[in-house]
Order: structure tokens, then sequence, then C-alpha cells
């Protein structure tokens, strides 16, 4: 047996070599959609084109502005001179804030008088403004706490602090790097791509050729030939695995806090479905085309639904009992535990049972598929 396989992952390594797309494609897909998702993908929402009409012209107005720069969530791009300019440079795109103060800021602010401060966003975006809304929230809450301790103090009312004092901390990524989140996340779904369409596809192709029914004519057994096809894809899943790692933390400062040695172990178990999905997807398939086309379809609700990109905990629950059933809603919180938090099994075992289940049925379901489909 040792032979007939050996035989098999050679075959497979130097055709492998000879395809020279596949093989950049399998080796250097990963680097680039790291780098290029790495910088794209961010839930971090900077700098902000905001249009201001400032009726004020006071101390007091200039005071506030600089407090929405130093955010640096909101960057003043230009000053209205009414508010039509205002709507216009938001309908036209060139804005996507604009702030408004009123006429007598500073006399209200001096009197105590309540003055009130408009701040539109563009919501079109809803992630986009309900961060503009928060943050600008926040601004006019700090300002109105200073103005009334101010005006307090003035009065001669002593003031001892803020009545009510709520400390933060934000645990495993302090600086709120989104990198951070987003990084570990991209490598569970590169991985997750890369294995699924490489299998299907060289699946296909050997079908296309021939040379499948003359392999299956050889002596060599099924089991053989099978594991002969898709260990060389485990073999490049790790060095993309090493690749993505080695970008995330010395390029994208990521820090690994957990055991790299229980990440690779777990990833053999996310392989094994990874993989059998690319086989079923390559016994429905005639041709790499729609062999390619099948795997995206699969691929598709697997980013969307597995909490990947949006939180699954807003889904409907119809839609997050769906995304039980697939082995990326598993992995991705086994490596953003193992990587950010530095977890191990002990915490894991609730994410790995069930990708071990979803592992064995479609590798099995794979094997069965496969083995049918040769007869």
């Amino acid at each position: 047996m040792g032979r007939r396989l050996a035989a098999i992952i050679i075959k497979e390594f130097v055709q492998l070599a000879r395809d020279r797309r596949t093989l950049a494609m399998a080796l250097l897909m990963p680097v680039i959609q790291l780098l290029l998702f790495g910088y794209a993908i961010t839930t971090e929402v900077e700098h902000l084109p905001t249009v201001v009409f400032d009726q004020s012209q006071s101390q007091e107005s200039r005071a506030l502005l600089q407090r929405f720069v130093n955010s640096r969530f909101f960057h003043i791009t230009a000053y209205a001179a009414n508010l039509q300019e205002v709507q216009a440079r938001i309908d036209g795109g060139s804005a996507r804030v604009g702030i408004v103060i009123p006429p007598d800021l500073a006399q209200a602010l001096q009197a105590g008088r309540p003055a009130r401060v408009q701040v539109i966003v563009d919501a079109s975006d809803p992630l986009v403004a309900r961060s503009a809304l928060s943050t600008a929230e926040a601004i006019g809450q700090v300002a109105s706490l200073e103005i009334a301790t101010r005006l307090l103090s003035r009065a001669g009312v002593p003031v001892r602090g803020t009545p009510l004092e709520v400390r933060t901390r934000a645990w495993y990524n302090p600086d709120l790097r989104s990198v951070n989140f987003m990084v570990p996340g991209l490598l569970a779904v590169i991985l997750s791509m890369l294995t699924l369409m490489l299998t299907a596809i060289a699946i296909v192709r050997e079908r296309e050729l021939g040379t499948l029914e003359q392999l299956v004519a050889t002596p060599i057994r099924r089991a053989e030939l099978m594991l002969g096809k898709i260990l060389p894809y485990v073999v490049l899943g790790y060095l993309d695995i090493t690749l993505a790692l080695l970008i995330g933390a010395y390029w994208f400062r990521v820090p690994i806090r957990g055991s790299l040695l229980l990440l690779y172990a777990l990833a053999l178990v996310f392989y094994l479905t990874t993989l059998g999905q690319g086989i079923l997807v390559s016994t429905v398939s005639r041709t790499q085309r729609q062999a390619m086309q099948a795997a995206f379809f699969v691929f598709l609700p697997t980013v969307l639904l597995s909490g990947f990109m949006f939180p699954r905990e807003g889904m409907p629950p119809v839609i997050q009992w769906i995304g039980y059933a697939i082995p990326l809603t598993y992995f991705l919180i086994i490596v953003r535990g193992i990587i950010l938090k530095g977890i191990g099994l002990a915490e894991l075992g609730s994410q790995i049972v069930p990708l071990a289940i979803l592992g064995m049925v479609f590798f099995t379901a794979s094997v069965l598929r496969f083995q049918k489909r040769l007869e």
C-alpha cells in the first residue's frame, strides 16, 4: 500500500509542479489576498469628509469643532456658506457628515442655556452612519459635562468629579485594531477557498484528461487513489497557513498568543471538511468550469453566514441554524481564539466537536460518492 500511495502522491506533486497556474494560485493567492483584504476590509472608520456650516464663528464653535477633528473620526474638508451648500455636498458625495452650528452658540453657552448643534450623517452606509452618530453623541456628552462643570464652579458650587465613573477595559485587543480581528478570519477563509476549489478542479481535470479511468484500471486501490489525490493539497494547505501566519505576525503585527501546534492540529480537522466538500463538488461536475461554479456556489454562503464579516448574533434564528452546518463557523472561532486569546483545548471543545462531526460527515459522504462515481 505504501509504494502505491507514495506513487500517487509523487504523481500529484509532479502534476502540480507542471501546472504552474494552479501552483501559483495555491501559493501566491493567500499572500495577495491577505495583503489586499488585510488593508481593504476594516471596520475602523476614520477621517470621514465633513462639511461645516459655522454660523457662530466664535471661540466656542472653534473649540467644539476641534473636538470633532481630534477624534480622528471627522475630517473637515469644507466650510459651507449656508445649509443648502451642506445638503449639496452630502448629496454629491464630497462630504459624508455635515455639522451645523447655530449663530447663538457662544451666547447660549455663556448664559447656561442649551445650544443645539446639528450633525447630519449620510446613512446610506448604516455601519459608517452608526459609528459617526455614536461618536458625535459622545463628543457632545463630554463637551456638555465639561461646560456644566465649569458653570457650576463659576457659580460657587463645589464639584468633586463626576457622580458616576464607568471604567472600561478591552481584553485581547486593547487598541481595538480591526486588522487583529480580520487577519485571522482571512486566514481561515482563504484556506477554505483554496482547499475546496483546488480539490474540486484537480479531480475533474483528471476526468477531463481521461487519466482517472487509467488510474482506476491500475492495481491501486480506490482508497489509496483518493488519499494520494488529497494529501498533496493538505501539504499545500499547511504551506498556505504558514505563509499567512508569517504575514499576519510580521507584516500586520497581529499578536499570536496561543499554541501554533494546536492550530496546525485543528487545521487538519478543518481540512477534512473542505477537502470533502471539494471532492463532493468534483463528483457532481463534468468540467473544470462547472467545478469552479459549484465551488463558488458553496463558498459564497460559507463566507456570508459563518460570522467572518457579519456577526451571527444579529442574523435571524433560521439563518443562524444554517450557519451551524458550515465548518468555517467553528474554525473562525478556533483560529481567532488561539491567535488573539491564547485559549486551548478546554475552551475550544464546544467548537472542535461539531467541527470534527462535520468533517467526518463531509469526508465520508465524499468517499462514498467518489467510489460510486469510479464504479
